[in-house]
């Protein structure tokens, strides 16, 4: 591919789904609902691959998305009159069988589209030789090899890039189907395809990834999951979300006309901050400083986002393991009214005198969960709930055992005993390991649609190396005076955005005036973060600063212990965990919430906006 001498109008990517599981409607919605030049999906979490792994054990042409296979065959007739290309990562673990599948549709229903996929990032088969070659597969948090945790992976992926796309669309595929792609790459594809970028155009490629990781959890661009609720007038369903990316990696962001949701400089932030760590956001093909960009309003429902730097991509990528970790079983006890703490702590005892011990297991969760108020009005306002989940490698200590004990309770434990269910039986965990291999050990091969085989090489190393962003415990310089405060929820004066990466926790939080910026890059600092946020004292908890997005990141190593496959926490992917961080009550200068009518509001519910 070559640069053009005249820059080729910027392509309009529409992204159609968020997960596996997302709704049907919106690729439809997407390609009939105004001009699109190509539609992307994103079906591949961490906890997918573990969902298409157990599918393939019970057929192995499973493997895939199938939700996919019902969108493209409602819309395949329209994108093929309209020309509008399908680039999608539901090939998850069965590419080629996805492939075919749609190829059948096609010839079905008689449209001439041309299929391509791409292969390469499963290295579960070749596991045993990438061992004994020395490959260590460190865990990219705990620090601690493949070997010594003694797991034994059921799946092995590698986060692939988006040079596999561009030549499979330069080869003439009109849908391109891939395996495991880092969720950017989508878009990074269609960008280097459609404007021939080259391979250290790491400005415009760093653009391609931007845009990419704004739209890849579809509506939540565009005004889905947003906290600055008061914001959202038309709250009809989300439209979604739309990338116009330039030749340069600029971009706007916005939506179909008559569409719910609302696309402002806030939802878009709001994204930029999900599930990420530092400002230099990695990917296969280039390193994103997402500490560069600026955004802009630019019409109703269109920001624009420019400036992005890019420099080189590390030398190795990320390799996402599952494993199994044994079994589980969840019983919820119900505790009404006065003694809440003394029942818990007896109902927790006798029910493990029961079953020979805590350590009986291999592991035990015991959470107790207050709903309970003082002087409750109503019976829901007296109730607590008791949460016990046991782990264990051996399905029968964990099974029917356990939950038909917790109903040996029922009449000789705590007064007003009964649980959320009846006895339960257990069930299969996943837990997920994250690590990395170098790049030149894996090989990405596109499969055009006539059967030939094109091997994509990987990005040499260039000059352009990838720059350190450092992690900050509290801002640097004095702290300035900002008056008087009062205490108040923090989400008086911030929005937030938190989501989960494998078993991380990230809760991004950002203002909109630079007075309240300086108020919170000083304020917030990681012993202000521990005491807001209790429950993560004792883990290591990383902070970056986004000047340009007037934001912090907090990344809580370990919050939801191995993934949510295997997490016990009530939210395992921390999606409330913004929320309550804004909710929390710390100290807030009075000048920043200026109407003393309106305490606990956001700044956006108040008389002037946000």
């Amino acid at each position: 591919m070559t640069n053009s001498t005249t820059p080729r109008r910027p392509v309009r990517i529409g992204n159609a789904s968020a997960f596996y599981g997302d709704r049907i409607a919106a690729f439809r919605d997407l390609v009939e609902g105004g001009p699109i030049d190509v539609v992307t999906g994103d079906y591949l979490a961490e906890l997918t691959m573990l969902i298409l792994w157990k599918a393939k054990q019970k057929d192995p042409e499973a493997g895939y998305a199938r939700t996919f296979l019902t969108q493209f065959t409602q819309s395949a007739a329209l994108c093929a009159e309209r020309g509008i290309k399908v680039v999608v990562n539901a090939g998850g673990l069965n590419p080629s069988g996805l492939a075919d599948r749609v190829r059948a549709v096609l010839h079905e229903a008689g449209i001439d589209l041309s299929v391509a996929h791409i292969e390469g990032d499963d290295i579960a088969p070749h596991l045993p030789e990438l061992l004994a070659a020395g490959h260590e597969f460190r865990h990219l948090d705990k620090n601690i090899t493949l070997e010594e945790s003694g797991a034994q992976p059921i799946s092995a992926n590698v986060y692939l890039g988006g040079w596999g796309i561009a030549a499979a669309l330069a080869g003439g595929a009109d849908v391109v189907i891939t395996p495991r792609v880092t969720d950017a790459a989508l878009v990074v594809g269609v960008g280097a395809w459609w404007h021939g970028w080259q391979r250290t155009d790491f400005d415009a490629l760093a653009g391609a990834v931007v845009a990419g990781h704004i739209i890849e959890c579809g509506p939540q661009a565009t005004g889905g999951n947003y906290s600055q609720i008061h914001e959202i007038t038309d709250r009809r369903y989300p439209g979604s979300p739309i990338a116009e990316l330039a030749y340069d990696g600029s971009f706007v962001i916005t939506k179909h006309a008559d569409t719910g949701g609302l696309v402002v400089p806030g939802t878009v932030i709001a994204q930029l901050l999900y599930e990420v760590a530092s400002p230099a956001y990695t990917n296969p093909d280039v390193v994103a400083h997402f500490d560069t960009l600026a955004l802009a309003q630019d019409g109703p429902d269109r920001v624009l986002v420019r400036g992005t730097t890019g420099s080189a991509p590390p030398p190795t990528l990320k390799v996402a393991m599952n494993y199994i970790g044994g079994y589980r079983n969840t019983m919820t006890l119900v505790l009404t009214g006065l003694d809440i703490e003394e029942k818990a702590r007896w109902a927790t005892e006798q029910l493990f005198a029961t079953l020979g011990g805590q350590e009986s297991f291999d592991e035990v969760d015991v959470q107790l969960l207050r709903y309970d108020t003082a002087a409750p009005t109503r019976l829901s306002e007296a109730t607590a709930h008791l949460r016990i989940t046991v782990k264990d490698r051996v399905r029968a200590r964990v099974d029917r055992a356990f939950s038909d004990a917790v109903l040996e309770l029922y009449v000789g434990g705590y007064a007003g005993f009964h649980t959320t269910t009846p006895p339960t039986s257990a069930s299969e965990f996943g837990v997920y390991w994250p690590s990395s291999i170098p790049a030149a050990d894996v090989e990405q091969v596109v499969v055009h649609a006539d059967g030939s085989r094109e091997e994509i090489p990987h990005s040499p190393r260039a000059d352009r190396p990838p720059t350190a962003h450092r992690r900050t415990g509290s801002a640097r310089g004095g702290v300035a005076d900002f008056g008087p405060t009062t205490r108040r929820p923090l989400g008086s004066v911030v929005a937030a955005r938190s989501g989960d990466k494998g078993g991380n926790a990230n809760v991004g939080v950002w203002t909109d005036t630079s007075e309240q910026w300086d108020w919170l890059r000083t304020h917030l600092t990681i012993e202000r973060f521990l005491e807001l946020v209790s429950e993560a004292r004792g883990l290591v908890v990383h902070r970056y600063e986004f000047p340009n997005l007037r934001a912090l990141n907090f990344v809580i190593v370990g919050f939801l212990g191995d993934g949510v496959a295997s997490s016990t926490r009530t939210d395992p992917q921390a999606k409330g965990l913004g929320e309550f961080l804004r909710a929390t009550y710390t100290d807030i200068p009075d000048k920043f919430v200026p109407d003393a009518r309106y305490p606990g509001c956001s700044p956006s519910q108040l008389p002037g906006g946000l």
